[in-house]
């Protein structure tokens, strides 16, 4: 978004920082930082390499998400597959190729950019990517050897009613869905009587 010149009255501007705790995934550092009206506060801010997430599109119009359990909340969740970036500035289609092929054995032709979004912007300076993928074929899934998970493939319009209905409760994984469902309405004309979107091949539900 433009620049607003009343931004200048809530920038806060970082001092100095320390680490409070440095793991195989994220540090955690306390930062000093200086207020707009001068006076010094801290902040706690986990430091993320980052992320790729992608939507994975067949002929069909199915997409493919994963289920795992989650144990930093003790619930198992559908998500759109997913993984963090192996080192800072890796590029994030390079991750998103190795996590898709890992955790559904599916390989895709064709990559579009969905968008760039923050995850926790208060706390956190992870940044996700997100990609729809397309013309997919399968070969092999070969998750990490930590990782448990097994897939399904839906239609989209029943991701999209599953996220409006709480049943899809992963943030990234919502807001993958409802831009890929978005950016293809958008891209062509209405649904015809069969699900289909005319002249487009894609399957709405």
């Amino acid at each position: 978004m433009a620049y607003d010149n009343r931004d200048d009255n809530l920038k806060e501007t970082y001092l100095s920082g320390e680490d409070i705790y440095n793991g195989a995934i994220m540090r955690v550092q306390k930062w000093e930082v200086a207020l707009p009206d001068g006076k010094k506060a801290e902040r706690e801010i986990v430091l993320h390499h980052g992320a790729a997430a992608i939507v994975p599109l067949d002929e069909r119009g199915y997409i493919t998400l994963v289920r795992q359990h989650r144990v930093a909340i003790d619930e198992f969740t559908w998500e759109i597959p997913a993984g963090k970036l192996d080192y800072a500035g890796e590029d994030p289609l390079s991750c998103a190729k190795r996590e898709l092929e890992e955790e559904t054995g599916y390989k895709a032709s064709n990559w579009l950019k969905l968008a760039n979004v923050v995850s926790t912007p208060g706390y956190c300076t992870e940044r996700i990517s997100l990609y729809l993928a397309t013309e997919l074929t399968k070969s092999e899934a070969h998750p990490d050897v930590d990782e448990f998970l097994y897939c399904k493939s839906i239609p989209l319009a029943q991701a999209v009613s599953d996220v409006l209905t709480g049943k899809i409760i992963d943030l990234k994984s919502c807001l993958g869905i409802l831009m890929a469902e978005r950016m293809l309405r958008d891209l062509t004309v209405p649904l015809n009587a069969t699900g289909f979107y005319a002249d487009s091949g894609y399957l709405h539900g």
